[in-house]
């Protein structure tokens, strides 16, 4: 059978099983090296009100969100891009 991608859409080389995550946008059990992995900011305070805190010397927290989304999620997204066959191989 021909292979479509030298890693098969996989980071794992050779260490076996991964655990699984769950697409934060369908719910689809995916092997965690597998998903795609989006890390955000959270912005609790908007711009202005941050900018006048922070002339004031106040630290201003912003939490990490951090999500996963299954491959057909994320090209739904635009995560990640469908690309040419060249590109895919990446020999």
């Amino acid at each position: 059978m021909s292979k479509k991608r030298k890693s098969r859409g996989r980071s794992k080389g050779g260490k076996g099983r991964s655990d699984t995550v769950y697409c934060s946008n369908c719910g689809a059990s995916v092997p965690r090296d597998k998903a795609k992995r989006v890390t955000t900011r959270l912005n609790l305070v908007e711009p202005t009100l941050a900018r006048e805190l922070r002339a004031q010397g106040a630290y201003i927290a912003a939490p990490t969100t951090t999500r996963f989304y299954c491959v057909s999620c994320a090209v739904h997204y635009g995560i990640v891009k469908v690309r040419a066959k060249a590109e895919r191989r990446g020999w």
